[in-house]
């Protein structure tokens, strides 16, 4: 195997910075007044580093910037490096043990400081700090060190070949944050310094005027963006709340707002706000998943601090594999996809459904329902139907308590498969959570997706550019979210296999696509079988724009804000 085969077509060594397309222009900054976008999640806090929720990675993106993006094609981008550093240019070692980072010169904090090497290395060691919890870790697997070799050079380190170095500082959930603001902000302290968490110092075309978390924030065009023509608008508001819907209208046919994030919203009604004519319906595929974790670990609220965490034991019958395929076969994904998503979705049975190379086809038997098959293997491993239509074993009823965020397609979605589960013998309870506070960054509340205090959720999750190695690493032990590590991780089901952790080690030194992709659905298949989570879509991103707002590119791969310095207001 030659370890010099870094991915091929996953970068773009272009030596064009990001938003860095303004030679000779003279425009004023602020030119087009406000912009207003609407997410229906509310944004909860701005530093992704403390969060996993897309609402705060998203507003965050505004403020503060990553080394190197991917763009609308899936193509690594640098932003505010010069260039993608690869074995070609000598950016990354020749044993592949090391990749060096060369900043743009010139480029200020929004405070008027200077952007260094410095800050960089402070953001390594800031998410990679032992004492504190870090949602972004898994982009800083195998590191060994991060150096400023001088004010606008760093090398990272790993501890072992890294085919795919691009882990750190690459894409919209990794950014940098200034080293002078979070000082005293590491390890525990990290979660209580909130006015670092919500207004960020950052180098982004905006930053923070007013944060009210879980409702709004309120920007200005940062003085000091290395484009003085950029951005286009002098402030920007970010609404959150409410639900879809509204926030659909609100674009397509109120014109209250100009751009609407995660329409996820009946194909039907999308297509009837469309037609008023105020604003354009975007989309495309990426990678993003609309999921149920099932929690491997007992959430019973006798267990006190122990609940959903695998010091509390193992799930009562969630455990059992014949289980979680029932619960799973039982379900009709294709009607999921119809009702929920029309042409915006499609069936899936993995949790890496994209690119190509990466989707499995182990995995098949779920795009069928089976009822009968599914009451079938709970009959034969002894789950017996009571009186009251619900199956027991040994005194362990199949009673779950199903949690996702509020929102009209996912509660049709709970009903459905409350519907189908009771078909075969299984209680369904379902809850319902404010998008804000499931998805958002506050350690003290029981609903957070992370803390999983139920027994099923669902969400919809994706991964950066067009590598999975990070996404992968999600469910790996060391990712269990509890704690010790201020319930911070992406290891939602608490799936804990040695077997998946040495796929993980070796995806991690493996160079060639073609190897890296079986590894990839070897761990995507064992993941299904054991039934850690059930994939139910594959979710195309569906978001609106004002048809005055020009400049909009739908990013899949990235923030969805990746390129919001570019926007602008048309007559």
């Amino acid at each position: 195997m030659n370890m010099k085969h870094i991915l091929a077509g996953a970068l773009s060594a272009t030596l064009v910075t990001g938003s860095a397309a303004y030679a000779g222009s003279h425009e004023a900054q602020g030119r087009d007044g406000n912009v207003n976008i609407i997410y229906w999640q509310a944004v909860s806090i701005l530093n992704p580093f403390l969060s996993g929720g897309t609402k705060d990675i998203d507003a965050s993106n505004l403020i503060i910037e990553p080394l190197a993006r991917y763009d609308e094609q899936g193509n690594m981008i640098p932003w505010l490096a010069t260039e993608i550093p690869t074995v070609e240019n000598g950016g990354v070692a020749e044993d592949l043990t090391s990749i060096t980072w060369n900043i743009t010169p010139g480029i200020k904090w929004s405070d008027g400081t200077d952007f260094t090497s410095a800050d960089v290395v402070f953001t390594a060691e800031y998410c990679m700090n032992p004492d504190g919890g870090c949602q972004q870790l898994t982009s800083f697997s195998d590191i060994e060190s991060v150096v400023a070799v001088d004010d606008l050079t760093v090398t990272i380190t790993f501890t072992k070949p890294k085919p795919f170095p691009y882990g750190a500082f690459v894409g919209g959930t990794s950014p940098i944050i200034q080293a002078a603001q979070f000082a005293n902000c590491v390890g525990a302290e990290a979660p209580n310094c909130t006015e670092q968490n919500f207004n960020p110092i950052g180098t982004g075309p905006f930053m923070v005027d007013e944060f009210r978390a879980n409702d709004v924030v309120t920007m200005v065009a940062n003085p000091n963006y290395r484009d003085p023509s950029k951005p286009a608008f002098a402030s920007l508001t970010f609404k959150g709340g409410g639900d879809a819907a509204s926030a659909g209208r609100a674009v397509l046919e109120t014109g209250e707002f100009d751009y609407a994030w995660n329409l996820q919203i009946d194909p039907g009604v999308l297509a009837d706000m469309a037609a008023a004519g105020n604003g354009t319906v975007i989309s495309s595929y990426g990678t993003s998943v609309e999921r149920m974790m099932v929690n491997m670990t007992n959430p019973s609220a006798d267990l006190g601090d122990l609940r959903s965490t695998t010091e509390g034991g193992p799930h009562p019958f969630l455990q059992f594999a014949e289980v979680r395929r029932a619960l799973s076969i039982a379900i009709d994904r294709n009607l999921l996809a119809e009702v929920g998503y029309g042409k915006a979705g499609t069936a899936t049975c993995n949790v890496v459904p994209a690119p190509a190379i990466y989707a499995s086809t182990a995995n098949d038997e779920c795009l069928v329902q089976n009822i009968d098959l599914a009451n079938q293997i709970l009959d034969d491993a002894g789950w017996e139907m009571g009186s009251d239509g619900v199956r027991a074993k040994d005194g362990v009823r199949l009673s779950i308590l199903y949690q996702t965020s509020t929102n009209a397609v996912r509660q049709d979605t709970q009903a459905l498969v409350k519907q189908w589960w009771a078909e075969i013998g299984v209680e369904t309870e379902l809850k319902n959570i404010d998008a804000a506070v499931f998805f958002g960054g506050d350690q003290s509340s029981p609903d957070t997706f992370q803390k999983f205090f139920a027994d099923i959720e669902m969400y919809t999750n994706l991964f950066d550019g067009t590598d999975p190695e990070a996404y992968m690493n999600s469910w790996t032990c060391a990712e269990i979210p509890n704690p010790e590590n201020n319930w911070l991780g992406s290891n939602m089901p608490r799936y804990c296999n040695p077997a998946y952790d040495a796929l993980a080690t070796e995806l991690s030194t493996t160079a060639a696509i073609e190897d890296r992709a079986r590894i990839v659905r070897e761990m995507n298949d064992m993941l299904m079988s054991e039934g850690a989570m059930i994939p139910l879509v594959h979710r195309g991103r569906v978001s609106a724009h004002a048809n005055s707002l020009q400049g909009v590119i739908l990013n899949t791969w990235d923030s969805e804000m990746w390129n919001a310095a570019d926007w602008t207001r048309s007559e």
